[in-house]
């Protein structure tokens, strides 16, 4: 995860993610580099509009629906005669 939030700081400060930029964001972290997950994680980000994927994300996550109204209850009232009938059968 910290390769992401790597990538994703170089993005914010303008800076292009690529190996050597990757990798001295890990080591300044204090973790050991992987160089395998540094290479794979530039490769798949060749040609990847990152602002437009981040915009994505946000709209994904966002509600359905916006509404201020809450939704109503129906609210179901039973009869009161049937009640009391259904009372009266169990006195007999």
């Amino acid at each position: 995860m910290e390769y992401i939030y790597a990538a994703l700081l170089l993005h914010k400060l303008g800076k292009e993610v690529t190996e050597e930029h990757l990798k001295k964001v890990i080591s300044a972290t204090g973790s050991e580099v992987d160089e395998a997950k540094v290479k794979v994680l530039v490769a798949s980000l060749k040609g990847v509009n990152i602002d437009e994927q981040l915009a994505n994300a946000a709209i994904a996550s966002a509600p359905a629906a916006t509404t201020t109204e809450a939704p109503k209850e129906e609210k179901k009232e039973e009869p009161k005669a049937e009640a009391a009938e259904g009372l009266a059968s169990l006195f007999g």
